[in-house]
């Protein structure tokens, strides 16, 4: 299976929305495709839904620590929702936890990044 990957643009966040898979094979174009909206937007904050997202190796962790590094520096906010029980597991593996905020939902991540879409 493949990877899709939505963009969504708000006021200073940039929703994601990754359907799919994200491994080694699909990894360097999602890191390019976000790095390319990030820059070229207003891009304050990003909002990572995982929803649809039915498979992630390490490779994946890998383009969300990037764009989370990329995203920081310049002084915004990732948050990361909709996810899977195995993609949650990861998470909780990897120790991405400790860095990136969690949220159920797009909603809830909006509210928590205090931003209008």
């Amino acid at each position: 299976m493949s990877l899709q990957i939505e963009f969504e643009q708000g006021r200073r966040a940039l929703i994601v929305r990754l359907k799919g898979e994200l491994d080694h094979h699909t990894a360097d174009m999602v890191k390019a495709r976000m790095e390319e909206a990030i820059a070229k937007e207003d891009t304050q904050h990003v909002i990572l839904s995982l929803k649809d997202l039915s498979f992630m190796d390490s490779s994946g962790l890998g383009v969300i620590l990037g764009r989370y590094k990329q995203i920081t520096g310049k002084g915004g906010k990732m948050v990361v929702c909709d996810m899977t029980p195995a993609v949650y597991r990861l998470f909780e593996l990897s120790g991405l936890f400790k860095i990136v905020s969690i949220q159920d939902n797009e909603k809830s991540a909006v509210s928590s990044l205090e931003v209008a879409l």
